[in-house]
């Protein structure tokens, strides 16, 4: 078993190589304001923890992350159970996201597809819907990519393999973009 000390410097070293995304992230931030100033949405999806951090981004802008404000239009495609298990149980998992986006976004909208692996099937089958409607689409993922990050408009890859250290990162970035928002739209 790890020490918390051994996790605390993984976690470190992961945080100072993460700086060189700092342009991407910034630049992902920057089409993220633009969404938002022309009217459009920000739309989430991803699976387990990956969902979770959907659904927390969308809550900080939908609700507040540091200041009060007029609520922000972000939707997290994760958490409608009846859409979810519907869909999967009538046409299966694959195409539950891609299915929704078909349903409620338009081409002034951005989609953030969150994978880990970036190999999970039904994001990589949500971001081809997203640009099939001409959609700007940011991933997060870690690793080497995998595919997902050959099919967004602009990839963030975490430099790390470890699940726990990317997910650490994406709600960073997360959180670093809802700052970025608040200051530029409100």
């Amino acid at each position: 078993m790890s020490t918390f000390i051994a996790e605390l410097e993984q976690h470190q070293a992961m945080m100072e190589r993460l700086a060189a995304c700092s342009d991407a992230i910034e630049a992902a931030g920057a089409l993220l304001i633009a969404t938002l100033n022309q009217g459009g949405k920000i739309l989430l999806c991803g699976n387990g923890g990956s969902a979770a951090d959907c659904q927390h981004i969308a809550a900080e802008l939908v609700v507040q992350y540091q200041k009060n404000r007029k609520a922000l239009a972000a939707i997290a495609l994760t958490t409608d159970s009846s859409i979810l298990t519907a869909h999967s149980n009538d046409f299966g998992f694959e195409t539950v996201y891609s299915r929704q986006i078909e349903a409620l976004a338009s081409e002034k909208d951005c989609l953030i597809a969150i994978s880990t692996s970036g190999r999970s099937k039904n994001i990589i089958k949500a971001v081809e819907a997203a640009k099939m409607m001409n959609m700007a689409v940011i991933g997060l993922t870690g690793g080497d990519g995998g595919e997902l990050s050959k099919r967004v408009t602009h990839p963030i890859i975490v430099p790390s393999e470890v699940t726990a250290r990317i997910q650490e990162a994406h709600i960073l970035i997360g959180h670093w973009w809802c700052g970025a928002i608040e200051a530029a739209v409100c």
